[in-house]
């Protein structure tokens, strides 16, 4: 594990990042997100909440241990001189991550990674002369190879934290186990080794626009990210919902969902756990731009696909759904070829503090692939969470967040939601090239 210190930081100016943006204010910065995905939407594997990460028993961080097949990145320039490394911007992470050197990982639940056991992108240590290289029983590398994570080769190998720091364990450690593919990880948490925390922004906020998936892989236009006051300042005409707080999970963004509308009419009730906690602090609904998909608990999730059932007419796609393993997939008609336009009806989440953030067309049914004969299959993406394990009870993922305006206000402790045409964003703070 390597300490950057302001490896991170501008020479010029210790308050800023050299990372491809645009700078608008001396306490904010203004980034730009590449959408990376390998391919179109498939499904993740189920998600159990033992699979998620949780908060270590030592440090106030998290752990990067979590499969992500596509998501929004940021360039860092790293090092001095600086090396530029694409990460992960995941608000479900504390941890900037980052592989270095020509280096062997074992990547686990990685279905299109298991033949690659090389990370291409990497940092030189050798190169930069601002970092140093941490003690494998630092606090910070302890919490790598934490007892805490159910998938810990460690944990698997028979051995527990106490003797991993001592040396004292009889069985090597596997080698340590890295499930976001080709990609390292920018932690934007609560945390204190946050990028936003690190940097000094903690207490202000961030914001976000996500693309929609149409945007993926293309160069020339970047999601908005910004860091600071500008983030949160004059943002009235959002709705916000109050951030919960879980001592089991601390430095996680939670929110309230109270109900679930679909189209104009049928109404789906959530049960308590989605906006409250239980005694050992497990429930509510976690915001993570890491998740791919939202993710909703039984028996919820088929109450809502029970309830779009009703309300759409058009034939299902049930060849599509078993080859994708979707749930409810539809031959929905095609005008003039337009797959991002159609009739199906909306979906709304209701959550605290009556805010209602009706869901962007191509947020919730998303086209599987060309239109044939004036048609196009369509499938839901949302998820079913399994219900037998501790954790949050549901998951708002990146999918359904895409043209979206997201704020995390943390002076005021809310989150913030508002539909934009995010490429519009992109295009007003100066990350379109034309």
């Amino acid at each position: 594990m390597l300490n950057f210190n302001q490896a991170l930081a501008n020479e010029r100016n210790t308050k800023s990042l050299v990372l491809g943006m645009t700078q608008r204010n001396p306490k904010s910065l203004v980034l730009g997100m590449t959408h990376s995905s390998t391919s179109l939407p498939s499904p993740k594997p189920r998600a159990s909440r033992n699979s998620l990460k949780r908060p270590s028993e030592i440090l106030d961080m998290m752990e990067p241990l979590r499969e992500v097949r596509d998501g929004y990145l940021i360039s860092l320039n790293l090092g001095s001189p600086p090396q530029i490394i694409q990460v992960y911007m995941d608000t479900g992470s504390d941890l900037t991550w980052v592989p270095c050197g020509n280096v062997s990982f074992d990547c686990m639940d990685c279905d299109d990674y298991k033949n690659n056991k090389l990370i291409p992108t990497y940092f030189s240590p050798s190169l930069s002369s601002s970092c140093t290289r941490d003690l494998c029983s630092s606090s910070s590398c302890m919490e790598i190879h934490s007892s805490d994570n159910f998938y810990d080769p460690c944990t698997m190998a028979g051995c527990s934290l106490a003797t991993l720091v001592k040396s004292t364990c009889s069985r090597p450690c596997p080698l340590f186990s890295y499930t976001y593919a080709v990609g390292a990880v920018t932690g934007f948490g609560r945390g204190a080794l946050s990028l936003p925390s690190q940097l000094g922004f903690l207490k202000k906020g961030f914001s976000h626009c996500f693309l929609g998936f149409k945007f993926a892989n293309n160069p020339n236009i970047s999601s908005p990210l910004v860091v600071g006051d500008v983030a949160i300042a004059s943002k009235d005409y959002l709705q916000f919902t109050p951030m919960l707080k879980t001592p089991m999970n601390p430095n996680y963004y939670y929110i309230g969902l109270e109900a679930i509308t679909i189209g104009n009419a049928s109404t789906v009730k959530v049960p308590l756990n989605l906006r409250e906690f239980d005694p050992q602090g497990n429930g509510a609904m976690l915001i993570d731009s890491g998740t791919t998909y939202t993710q909703l608990p039984e028996p919820l999730y088929s109450q809502l696909l029970s309830n779009l059932q009703s309300a759409i007419t058009y034939p299902r796609a049930k060849d599509i759904e078993t080859r994708t393993s979707f749930d409810l997939c539809y031959k929905v008609p095609c005008t003039n070829n337009n797959i991002f336009t159609d009739d199906l009806p909306s979906i709304t989440f209701h959550f605290l503090n009556n805010v209602s953030l009706i869901l962007p067309q191509g947020n919730h049914f998303y086209a599987m692939g060309a239109p044939s004969e004036s048609t196009v299959v369509k499938c839901l993406l949302f998820q079913s969470m399994d219900a037998n394990a501790s954790g949050p009870a549901g998951v708002f993922g990146s999918f359904q967040q895409q043209n979206v305006e997201v704020v995390y206000d943390l002076e005021q402790e809310r989150v913030g939601f508002k539909p934009r045409d995010c490429a519009l964003a992109a295009a007003a703070q100066g990350l379109h090239k034309i």
